[in-house]
């Protein structure tokens, strides 16, 4: 009996040991090793720390080339003091690894397409998918040439290798329970990090701030719409725009003359032909405020900066708050865990923030092969040979997929006949031309800034900005304040690159860059600020296409204010920031309530009618209001465009807000408020009556459940980059804002970090 029991114990635990040391699956869903992940020693509990933990010690490194202190403040802030420039970039790559190393990894993972490595194929190859279309992009492809024009000037050089030396001496030390939790639960280890890497993050970036490309929508929508439709639904510039550099500034004439085809209106403005292509797209709302106040505006006489990007709200956060202080610079504000220097931020001379420019710098070209081996293309009257890359994907588990992509005198082929990016192809070919492909050193303008001294200086920094296109804004102890849009913008004609361009016939590419010298710029103007809300930075007089999406309404109450107040303090430009009054709803509750017809409304309506009499307008959390607006328009957008929308073959794009309240100001007969698929002629008191009842119910619904205010509606969360709710912080009901608003925090996505700094003399 004993010789069986002694076996059956054996077995169940011989059966336990390896049940706990192999990943297993559960609805889809990978689970770690559980002996591992449970372990007292090495698992998830090593990673619980006491709130009142105690960072004190003492590290000996050998690349360290002088004494180097850490002080680490109450809110978890460090600030690196060292006696040489090197050193400050080797400790703040190991303060990055100590406390981000995973949110490190998994951004250039995402960057290099290989999610899929270590997350698997994901629901319906979704993850795969996500994977192909970065690498199809091209986004190694331009890493490899960032990370050699990095290293071919000693400054970045010297800072990368010495950021790089610091993350791995953070991993080469590293115990297995320090490993973070994410490492764990998904069962992998960290890699070496590399000045490959810190490219590759950099040029993530410029993909996370490229939301603003829509050619395939655009060319679809091309394809229905007539050409007065289609500039009505898509105009260029927003009756209502108040842009970076006042309307009525004057431009010199254009440094790069453009010559448009003379085939463009036989095959680019008159093409008809849908696209099936569906992309996995950054937010497009990916964008910031920005502006600075001079000392003729303010109570201390010195300039006041404040910036806030408007970027996804998740955990951990894509800001690192430090400070970096050496003999050459003292400098203070945000970094990118991923990367050197601080991003945003401030020094002892000057100050630095950013908003994104929101321009179209990526454009698409269809390419005729000569078969579908993709091995030549034509163009230019002749056969040109494509370089293929074989992309190889090593997928959780042990699959190996590999993808062919070709490469030609555009950039990659992203779409083709195996690859859309849905479950479906229309058999073409096209190609991607991104700035981001192109060899840049965009981390000097960093480095530079870091050290900036004077505007000379920022003027100076700013030039090595090459994508994404930013609005830098800056203000100096000195006094000086500017704006400057800079990027290498391709220099444009009307409409190039919104829709999708022949790409056998060299006339439709760029032909060339507009000169930085030319690039909208605002600087010490008379009005005593300058402000930028990712608006368009001109109006028409600009000689140059801009292109893109741009907000309208933030820039406008952030101009208002500005342009209303005098001895400006720290506290007002708090309240600007934290603003939540709605210049949409300023401007469109009044016409719908105009031509609502009281007599045709449901049931209840009537209360609704006066919740939004009484609105004050402000998208506070408390108010419902903003809930009822934001319903009534949504319905409305809906009414009048979607059947015209509907009949598109394709993905294509809802017109903008400003797009469908200026065009019922204008006129209230406005072609598209007929619904084409009905008899009769609807009238604006029609669809604004009927979108009025389709919002009742919905509004019944919520306010029965409780979530009828505005926060609760909104639900702000702020969501873990693993998608898990244990490790995110939800349901923030008590948070304002929205779209539009200055403060531009939505569901999960708003205000990533907020600046103010005054520029006094006081060090």
């Amino acid at each position: 009996m004993r010789p069986i029991l002694f076996l059956l114990s054996l077995g169940i635990t011989v059966f336990l040991i390896w049940v706990l040391n192999i990943p297993l699956e559960l609805n889809g869903a990978r689970i770690p090793k559980m002996g591992m992940f449970l372990s007292p020693q090495h698992g998830f509990w090593q990673n619980a720390e006491p709130a009142d933990v105690n960072y004190n010690a003492r590290l000996q490194f050998n690349e360290l080339e002088g004494n180097a202190q850490v002080y680490i403040d109450d809110r978890l802030v460090p600030h690196v003091f060292a006696e040489k420039e090197r050193d400050l970039y080797f400790i703040q790559g190991y303060l990055h690894a100590k406390f981000r190393l995973w949110q490190m990894e998994v951004q250039t993972h995402a960057a290099a397409g290989r999610l899929s490595e270590v997350l698997g194929k994901g629901a319906d190859g979704s993850l795969l998918n996500f994977d192909r279309q970065m690498r199809r992009l091209g986004m190694v492809y331009a890493a490899e040439k960032s990370v050699k024009e990095i290293e071919n000037n000693p400054q970045t050089k010297m800072t990368c290798d010495a950021y790089t030396a610091g993350i791995n001496a953070y991993i080469r030390n590293m115990r297995e329970s320090e490993l973070p939790v994410e490492y764990k639960l998904l069962n992998y280890k960290p890699e070496p990090w590399s000045n490959f890497k810190t490219a590759l993050f950099l040029k993530y970036m410029s993909y996370d701030l490229a939301g603003a490309e829509n050619d395939f929508e655009m060319t679809n929508a091309k394809a229905v719409f007539s050409q007065e439709q289609f500039e009505q639904a898509y105009p260029v510039f927003p009756d209502s725009l108040d842009p970076i550099v006042p309307k009525g500034s004057s431009f010199a004439e254009p440094g790069t003359v453009l010559l448009i085809p003379a085939i463009a209106d036989s095959v680019y403005f008159n093409w008809k032909n849908g696209i099936q292509i569906v992309q996995q797209k950054p937010a497009e709302d990916n964008g910031s405020n920005s502006w600075v106040v001079g000392g003729t505006r303010t109570k201390s006489g010195k300039p006041i900066l404040c910036n806030d990007p408007h970027l996804g709200l998740n955990l951990p956060s894509l800001w690192f708050e430090m400070q970096l202080s050496c003999s050459g610079f003292n400098a203070y504000g945000a970094s990118f865990p991923g990367g050197p220097n601080i991003i945003i931020g401030f020094n002892d001379s000057c100050a630095w923030g950013f908003t994104n420019a929101m321009r179209d710098v990526r454009d698409y070209y269809e390419i005729q092969f000569r078969d579908d081996s993709m091995q030549e293309y034509w163009f230019d009257s002749s056969w040109h040979k494509a370089e293929l890359r074989v992309e190889e994907y090593k997928i959780a588990g042990g699959e190996i997929f590999r993808d062919t992509v070709a490469y030609t005198v555009f950039g990659p082929v992203m779409y083709d006949k195996r690859f859309s990016g849905a479950g479906k192809t229309d058999g073409k070919y096209y190609a991607v031309r991104w700035k981001a492909h192109d060899p840049s050193n965009d981390l000097l303008i960093f480095n530079k800034l870091n050290h900036a001294k004077n505007y000379s200086d920022y003027e100076d920094a700013i030039q090595y900005l090459s994508c994404p296109g930013q609005n830098c804004t800056f203000a100096s102890v000195g006094g000086d304040i500017a704006i400057w849009q800079q990027a290498d913008f391709p220099a444009k004609w009307h409409r190039q690159g919104d829709f999708v361009m022949p790409g056998t016939d060299s006339s439709f590419m760029w032909q060339g860059l507009i000169p930085q010298k030319e690039n909208p710029h605002h600087v010490n103007p008379d009005r005593g600020f300058v402000s930028s809300a990712n608006q368009l930075p001109v109006d028409k007089a600009y000689p140059y296409y801009i292109g893109g999406y741009h907000d309208v309404y933030r820039g406008i109450i952030i101009n208002r204010y500005l342009a209303q107040i005098t001895d400006v303090t720290i506290e007002d430009m708090q309240h600007m920031q934290n603003d939540n009054f709605n210049v949409l709803a300023e401007t469109a509750l009044p016409l719908m309530m105009k031509y609502v017809d009281r007599t045709g409304i449901d049931g209840g309506g009537e209360k609704y009618l006066n919740l939004l009499s009484a609105w004050n307008l402000r998208n506070d959390a408390g108010e419902t209001g903003p809930t009822l607006f934001n319903l009534w328009f949504e319905k409305l957008k809906t009414a009048i465009w979607q059947d015209e929308l509907d009949q598109i073959n394709g993905v294509h794009r809802m017109p903008e807000d400003y797009t469908t309240i200026e065009a019922l100001l204008k006129d209230s007969a406005f072609s598209f408020i007929d619904n084409v698929n009905t008899p009769e002629a609807e009238t604006i008191v029609d669809i604004m009556t009927t979108s009025f009842n389709q919002m009742i119910a919905e509004a019944g619904t919520l306010e029965a459940s409780g979530d009828l205010t505005w926060g609760r509606f909104k639900n702000t969360g702020i969501e873990h980059l693993l998608k898990l709710s244990p490790l995110s912080s939800l349901n923030l009901n008590n948070v304002g804002g929205g779209k539009h608003v200055i403060n531009a925090t939505k569901k999960n996505h708003g205000q990533s970090w907020k600046m103010i700094v005054e520029l006094t003399d006081e060090k």
